[in-house]
């Protein structure tokens, strides 16, 4: 499972609030997680937008320190979420970072003269304990800290003062997006069953992204085994297009999102972080607008793949596709036994939307 990473800007310059909005303004545009600014300045950050602070102050959302005694008394008041900042300037540093992180949940790390070694340090001591976020000057040392160890810093600080600013922050946001996203392995299987199945509760996924041609989402009746079904993108000269729109399937059924998870359809709701996924198995997080569940005519497909069947209900209509190996969208009402359509198949069930080493079968 790939570990969320995180984008912090600091905008706690010593310099007078109104030259330093506009930094606050822009991580918010960009999509950062976390703003630095000075002690009592939280409250102006949540006027101009809906993001965490972290500050030296106990009206932060993150409470920031470099005293490890104050950690330990932030620990005790369970509403709080602490930072302890500490810049590397050698040995004895590390070792105090590694002590403090018993008791912090973050520790940001200033290291300007060692770039890897105190991070892959940091990173075997920490593990488990806090998350690490690593200050940062360029993309290229974001990239490295982000990936070091494979696992990595949990997330990286950018000035909001430095050169290229905007820039940078827009292109690190873009490389810790490309982080979230998964590339699956999709496989061409053969249909054995199309027939209609009555009436039932389907649910449309409306996203807040323009989806693609090619591109869709992950639904199976069986989580390791699921169809990817096309996006409402392809015109006809009766129905306008919802390029933003999944016509999902069955309320029971499983849909992909992030993190390797499953969630059943009916549990989407607007808010949401689904998976669309386009026929090379490309993978991008999309935030759900709405979901809407209406009765409609059902069809039942059922597939087979290594000698596994698994299967899903769609709503028989003409609009409703699936996808080939090229890419092309595949209408169900053209399906039969012996059509290939591209499907995720993998060996693990699934416990709670979780992928876990167990024997299950799903019917």
């Amino acid at each position: 499972m790939k570990k969320i990473k995180e984008l912090w800007v600091n905008a706690s310059q010593d310099t007078p609030w109104t030259k330093r909005k506009s930094i606050v303004t822009d991580a918010l545009e960009t999509g950062a997680d976390v703003v630095f600014v000075n002690e009592g300045e939280s409250e102006k950050v949540h006027e101009l937008g809906k993001i965490k602070t972290v500050a030296d102050d106990s009206n932060a959302d993150i409470v920031l320190t470099g005293d490890i005694e104050i950690l330990k008394s932030i620990k005790k008041d369970k509403g709080k979420v602490s930072a302890f900042y500490r810049e590397i300037r050698g040995k004895e540093d590390e070792e105090e970072i590694g002590k403090a992180g018993k008791f912090a949940d973050y520790v940001v790390v200033n290291a300007r003269d060692w770039k890897i070694i105190p991070l892959e340090n940091l990173i075997a001591l920490l593990q488990n304990e806090c998350k690490i976020i690593f200050e940062v000057e360029t993309i290229e040392d974001a990239k490295l800290a982000l990936q070091t160890m494979e696992v990595g810093a949990d997330g990286v600080l950018v000035d909001g003062a430095a050169k290229d600013y905007t820039n940078k922050v827009k292109k690190i946001k873009e490389f810790i997006e490309d982080l979230k996203t998964e590339r699956l392995n999709l496989v061409s299987v053969k249909i054995t069953k199309v027939e209609p199945a009555g009436m039932g509760d389907r649910v449309c996924v409306d996203t807040g992204s323009m989806l693609n041609i090619g591109e869709g989402m992950l639904i199976g009746s069986q989580s390791n085994g699921m169809f990817l079904v096309h996006s409402e993108t392809i015109e006809t000269p009766y129905v306008a297009t919802r390029p933003f729109r999944v016509n999902a399937g069955a309320v029971h059924a499983y849909i992909r999102v992030p993190e390797g998870k499953t969630k059943y359809l009916s549990e989407i709701s607007a808010g949401d972080e689904v998976l669309a996924v386009d026929f090379k198995g490309k993978t991008r997080a999309v935030i759900v607008g709405r979901s809407k569940i209406e009765k409609r005519p059902l069809m039942l497909i059922e597939a087979e793949a290594e000698g596994k069947k698994f299967s899903t209900l769609l709503q028989n209509a003409e609009t409703i596709r699936l996808v080939d190996k090229s890419g092309k969208a595949v209408s169900v009402v053209d399906l039969k036994p012996g059509s290939e359509v591209l499907s995720f198949v993998e060996e693990k069930g699934r416990h709670f939307g979780m992928s876990v080493e167990e024997s299950i079968e799903e019917k």
